[in-house]
């Protein structure tokens, strides 16, 4: 019983002592393991993926360029770039939303890619 409540306390005092954004990737990879998701960080090129995360940013597209939609997701590992072409808005898709993504990764300079992913928006978690 005490290696609970040792383990207990450890859990607690790293909590209040640790970066607020580090605690949230670790929460965000702890949920995306538990959804059965794949951890952006151990996916290669050509593999098919479905990842849980949150939106970082979210870029439109200006009306005198080719219709695109770039978001970042972050699982707590790494970001992942989600293209969707010949969009230049979809509804709820905005900074902060949890989204579970699925498709094929790609590799576009350097960094792991998504285009036209299928997406669902999940409610957000209350603590």
């Amino acid at each position: 019983m005490a290696s609970n409540d040792g383990g207990a306390f450890r859990r607690m005092l790293r909590k209040l002592t640790s970066d607020v954004e580090v605690l949230d990737a670790v929460d965000l990879s702890e949920d995306a393991e538990k959804s059965g998701a794949h951890r952006a960080s151990e996916c290669a090129r050509g593999q098919e993926v479905t990842m849980l995360g949150r939106l970082r940013s979210v870029e439109f597209c200006p009306q005198d360029a080719e219709a695109s939609l770039q978001a970042e997701l972050f699982d707590g590992t790494e970001g992942v770039t989600l293209i969707w072409l010949g969009r230049r808005r979809i509804a709820g898709i905005e900074p902060g939303r949890t989204m579970r993504v699925r498709g094929r990764i790609a590799v576009r300079d350097g960094h792991k890619v998504l285009y036209n992913p299928y997406y669902e928006i999940c409610q957000a978690q209350t603590p």
